[in-house]
């Protein structure tokens, strides 16, 4: 498989904002103020971090980041609560309106906002117990990025994967050397950025490494 561009990567994170922005609008009171797989994160609060890089420059962040001693999770929650303050059909309608941004943050570049798209939308849906996902190429792509030399330590932390082999029991697609790993592409990505709800999708020898 051709490793995917830069503007390939946009092309489909804007695809995946468009989609997510039809899920959140399709929901009611009640999911929307349902738990997500992000502790502390309310599916409204995921809905306002999804348009967070998109409206907030980096230097805003980075002086607000200087309240929290430069930790970045805690700044990135000040925004979130900030910005969930909003109607929801503000939210949505942002979401629309910056799908197509092309946001390169610092270490992670294009497939950060891409592998949020990813991973945020499952940490919606499982919780609620939709189905709703993106295509298995998306997860394919972004279980190269996740195994291969150089991931975003926020993604895959160095270690996580060490001494597993990974195989996709959906498609065509395996990574590593080790103990075995099995099960659908979306778990292994799920397991692999630290979704311990994706742990009984997965099968293997390996599975008590993840854990």
């Amino acid at each position: 498989m051709t490793a995917p561009t830069p503007a390939d990567v946009y092309r489909l994170t804007t695809a995946n904002r468009l989609m997510i922005a039809d899920l959140l609008d399709g929901l009611d009171d009640a999911a929307w103020r349902a738990s997500t797989l992000c502790e502390g994160w309310t599916v409204q609060q995921m809905a306002a971090h999804f348009v967070q890089p998109m409206l907030i420059g980096f230097g805003r962040f980075f002086l607000v980041s200087f309240r929290y001693r430069g930790d970045t999770a805690r700044t990135v929650d000040h925004f979130t609560r900030r910005l969930a303050q909003r109607p929801r059909t503000e939210l949505t309608a942002l979401l629309r309106r910056h799908a197509a941004d092309r946001v390169d943050p610092p270490r992670v570049g294009p497939m950060g906002p891409f592998a949020e798209t990813c991973v945020h939308l499952r940490d919606i849906a499982r919780p609620l117990g939709l189905d709703a996902d993106v295509p298995i190429g998306h997860w394919r792509i972004l279980l190269g990025y996740l195994t291969a030399p150089g991931a975003a330590p926020a993604l895959a932390p160095p270690g996580r994967l060490a001494g597993l082999r990974l195989e996709a029991t959906d498609t065509d697609w395996s990574a590593g050397e080790g103990a075995l790993v099995t099960g659908p592409a979306e778990a292994l990505a799920m397991a692999i950025t630290g979704r311990r709800a994706a742990l009984p999708d997965l099968s293997g020898a390996g599975v008590a490494h993840l854990r």
